[in-house]
């Protein structure tokens, strides 16, 4: 949700600036009570940080055995779904009034749940920001175990046929990369 973090910032965040002389800073107490909204975001940005590196960090030394992409679908698409149905009109609310931040809050946790609880976290527009893909694949798994309909979120450009070692995220959700011929 970073990108919705970041617009939230610009829309609800206030620095006073202030280049005439007599200018005095107007205090932490009331800078902060001023950017509460700010101050949020810019917490959720860094648990975002934390996890996408701590994801990384992850993805580099552990994968199952590798598989053999049978069928595949570039869906690619899902990623403006996301962002059309949930950042801009999250953008666009009125930040003006406390009751509209506790109204926000409620959402943004139940949008979270909605798309953990129905693994449509992998449609978020943030992974395509940061050079991700998005591919419906039916797969041949070790000992010629076929699975069908597996999502993977990949940077690699993938066709059928390639060879993919890959980390299990959900039961049909799959990180993957392209395995280097040996």
């Amino acid at each position: 949700m970073w990108l919705f973090f970041v617009l939230t910032i610009i829309i609800t965040g206030h620095a006073p600036i202030c280049i005439s002389k007599g200018c005095q800073f107007i205090g932490w107490q009331n800078l902060i009570s001023k950017n509460i909204i700010a101050i949020m975001c810019i917490i959720g940005i860094s648990i975002g940080a934390i996890s996408y590196s701590d994801f990384s960090h992850k993805l580099r030394s552990s994968t199952n055995m590798p598989f053999k992409i049978g069928e595949i679908e570039n869906i690619n698409y899902e990623h403006l779904t996301f962002l059309t149905t949930y950042i801009v009109p999250l953008v666009c609310f009125n930040f003006a009034e406390f009751r509209y931040h506790l109204v926000l809050l409620i959402l943004m946790v139940v949008i979270c749940a909605i798309y953990v609880k129905t693994d449509l976290f992998y449609a978020n527009p943030t992974l395509a920001l940061l050079g991700f893909k998005i591919f419906k694949i039916n797969g041949t798994f070790e000992g010629n175990d076929v699975r069908n309909g597996i999502i993977l979120i990949t940077k690699n450009d993938l066709r059928k046929g390639d060879r993919c070692d890959y980390i299990k995220l959900d039961n049909r959700i799959y990180y993957a990369k392209l395995k280097q011929n040996e």
